[in-house]
């Protein structure tokens, strides 16, 4: 016999019973399964034979709130977040984002609760509606989930471990993870001889179908040589600073006899220092997409009769992010109505002029850490050959960044993030909701001036208005962004030449990109603003 706990926040009876019996894949993290006699919760994919009383949980927190341990076979932590929670505007999605940055690790939920604008009890309340769990609570089980992981694929030292999951002593490690697990940390080792070493390696599940080729192949085009380096099977780049770098690759996690673990990245981390680990796996996740939900934008795009053939066509297409805001940004900017050899060789010329050389690479063709605001806020941009106009853009950028008149913060809606970027000189909308795409992975992010989207929605040689396009894409919120990722990636045929706006582009040696994408030219220009 099963029950529902926070009916209105998971799928209904059926649907879960339906998932867990079939082990549907679709459904990983989208609930959770409790069994009432062992008090062990498990993902719908888990291959653990299920006891016939259990309870369904809209989320992890909620099921350890309820007295239940993840289970070691399926291990809960490998789940990808529920992207209709995490994502867009929403009160909760945003609160969400904050956890998931950590405001919490030191900072109380009052402080929380102002950064969305609401009130603490009213946040509380609204956490326990949805996900049947506080917000304290959330940030705790994700704390330890990350800890569990830490623990079961990689041989770091528990002191580490804690550290790396936000603990500030290993007393308190222990100890929560004790009252919540039942086991100390060290029990929980697999019982096998391993060398700590300099690499650590994680899995990033996701939920399918998810296209990973497709993935890289608009990484590849964009990635700056130095920075970045995207094979055929892998993305790989530099982080950190000039005195502790670091380098990390991500490639698909090798096949294998369990289904679950086939639906997940491999994330392989060099020199990473604990306490930046469970940001970068915040950071990839968020660029690579991995939380978000199939089923829902394709129930919510298919409607369209354009996108409806591709939705079919390429299910797991996702909104590819970057690494960071500002340097997507500076990317941009500098690729405003250039092509992409152009856009390369500029955004190229920046990174090797005003970045930070490493001492020697950290792997082949890593060997740059990309600038800094402040080391472009007064930089002489016109050395590299950028126009005086796209100069003064991109250190107009920096300072407003430094300023903090523009950010980044995830508390923010997208109408509240567009018109502050679009209020700096240089910004059009079409800037702004590139920004919002790229740097936030704004699943609702539109650039209604996008020539190519004009014309890729008629999809019979005609060109639809700015103001027809933002009409007709109403119906696809909040998705919009899928809906432009499927059009560019269609506008993109094999034979197509490549002349796109965006800097973010590899060296020449690379195939063209095979997502397109070209702000109007007709775009008015209104002093030194161009209107993007």
């Amino acid at each position: 016999m099963s029950t529902l706990a926070n009916a209105t926040a998971i799928p209904d009876a059926h649907t879960c019973e339906q998932a867990r019996i079939t082990r549907d894949p679709r459904f990983d993290g989208l609930f959770f399964t409790a069994v009432t006699s062992t008090k062990i919760y498990c993902r719908p994919v888990c291959p653990a034979p299920m006891a016939k009383r259990f309870t369904y949980y809209a989320s992890a927190a909620a099921a350890e709130a309820g007295g239940y341990r993840p289970c070691l076979r399926c291990r809960p932590e490998l789940s990808p977040g529920d992207g209709a929670w995490r994502r867009g505007d929403a009160l909760l999605a945003r609160a969400l984002k904050l956890i998931e940055q950590g405001v919490l690790d030191e900072q109380p939920l009052s402080a929380l609760a102002e950064r969305v604008d609401i009130g603490e009890r009213q946040l509380r309340r609204l956490f326990v509606e949805r996900l049947g769990v506080s917000p304290t609570g959330v940030h705790g089980t994700r704390r330890l989930l990350f800890a569990k992981q830490l623990l079961t694929e990689t041989a770091m030292p528990i002191t580490e471990v804690a550290l790396a999951a936000g603990f500030g002593s290993l007393r308190r490690f222990n100890a929560a993870f004790l009252e919540a697990y039942r086991m100390a940390p060290r029990d929980l080792r697999k019982q096998r001889v391993e060398v700590p070493g300099e690499t650590v390696t994680l899995r990033l599940g996701y939920r399918p179908p998810y296209d990973f080729v497709a993935m890289l192949d608009f990484l590849r085009g964009r990635a700056l040589p130095g920075v970045e380096v995207v094979d055929a099977t892998s993305y790989s780049r530099v982080f950190g600073s000039l005195d502790a770098p670091g380098w990390l690759r991500v490639s698909q996690w090798p096949a294998s006899h369990r289904l679950a673990d086939d639906n997940a990245l491999k994330l392989e981390l060099h020199g990473a220092r604990p306490s930046q680990m469970l940001e970068i796996v915040h950071r990839l996740r968020r660029m690579f997409d991995l939380d978000a939900d199939p089923r829902a934008i394709i129930e919510a795009l298919g409607a369209d009769a354009r996108l409806r053939p591709l939705l079919k066509q390429r299910a797991g297409l996702r909104v590819p992010s970057g690494w960071d805001g500002f340097e997507i940004a500076v990317r941009a900017i500098i690729g405003q109505q250039i092509s992409v050899a152009g856009a390369r060789t500029l955004a190229t010329r920046l990174s090797h002029h005003f970045g930070q050389p490493l001492p020697a690479p950290l792997a082949p063709g890593l060997d740059h850490i990309f600038p800094t605001p402040d080391a472009l806020a007064d930089a002489d941009l016109g050395a590299i050959g950028l126009t005086r106009a796209r100069a003064q853009t991109v250190r107009t950028m920096a300072r407003a960044l430094l300023d903090g008149h523009v950010d980044f913060k995830p508390e923010r809606t997208l109408d509240d993030f567009t018109a502050r970027w679009v209020a700096l000189p240089g910004i059009g909308p079409w800037t702004a909701h590139y920004i919002a795409l790229r740097a936030l992975g704004h699943p609702d992010a539109f650039p209604a001036d996008d020539l190519v989207l004009q014309r890729a929605v008629p999809n019979d040689g005609s060109r639809m208005t700015a103001k027809a396009l933002t009409a007709r894409a109403e119906a696809w919120r909040p998705w919009r962004a899928y809906g432009v990722i499927h059009l560019w990636k269609d506008s993109m045929g094999p034979a197509k030449a490549t002349s796109i706006a965006n800097a973010s582009s590899t060296n020449t040696t690379v195939k063209p990109p095979r997502f397109k994408r070209t702000p109007p030219k007709s775009a008015p220009v209104k002093k030194a603003k161009v209107t993007a």
